[in-house]
């Protein structure tokens, strides 16, 4: 593999942010493979297995280093009880549920391995999660390419654009997570 070209680093990039559960770098991926600089069944696979491994590693951290990780989740109470919540009332479809929520998609496996959950039975199901959420993902951003090009073009000659849709973004993700994780008040 030739680390000069960009389409080994972003192979690498992929990998790395998959890993961590990024729906942008898998969507950059789709794109990028509909333009012709990566290959898209590689580039999925790559996201797949990393992301399998991420939420391998989140489910093992709370397994068994408990200790360790409750003090960095003092501050998300409330979106650790919301994962919670939602791994109660999904169930196995928690796991499949959690891939698109961002806010909280490090904290459901972290909550169903604090709850006891089987880790062969998060294992065998992730897989087929880490499948959907990757193909859901990439395909729809490969074929929407000509859409998000022509979307990125028209930003480029109105940048203006750019920091209304991001704050826009920001401003309903943290709307909605905030709105999901307060209490609601009893009349």
């Amino acid at each position: 593999m030739d680390f000069s070209t960009l389409e080994s680093w972003g192979y690498l990039a992929v990998a790395f942010f998959a890993f961590g559960g990024s729906l942008f770098i898998v969507a950059a991926a789709g794109v990028f493979s509909f333009m012709g600089h990566m290959d898209l069944t590689i580039a999925l696979t790559i996201a797949t297995i990393s992301n399998y491994l991420g939420d391998m590693f989140l489910f093992y951290l709370g397994k068994y280093h408990k200790k360790e990780i409750k003090s960095y989740f003092f501050k998300h109470k409330r979106k650790i009880a919301l994962a919670t919540l939602i791994m109660r009332k999904y169930g196995l479809w928690a796991i499949f549920i959690q891939k698109f929520l961002y806010g909280i998609k490090t904290l459901i496996p972290l909550s169903m391995a604090l709850s006891k959950y089987d880790f062969k039975k998060f294992g065998f199901y992730n897989v087929f999660a880490s499948i959907v959420f990757i193909l859901t993902i990439g395909l729809s951003a490969y074929y929407s390419s000509e859409f998000i090009i022509a979307m990125f073009t028209y930003i480029k000659f109105h940048p203006w654009i750019a920091p209304l849709i991001l704050f826009s973004i920001i401003g309903v993700v943290w709307f909605v997570m905030e709105n999901m994780t307060k209490k609601k008040k009893k009349r």
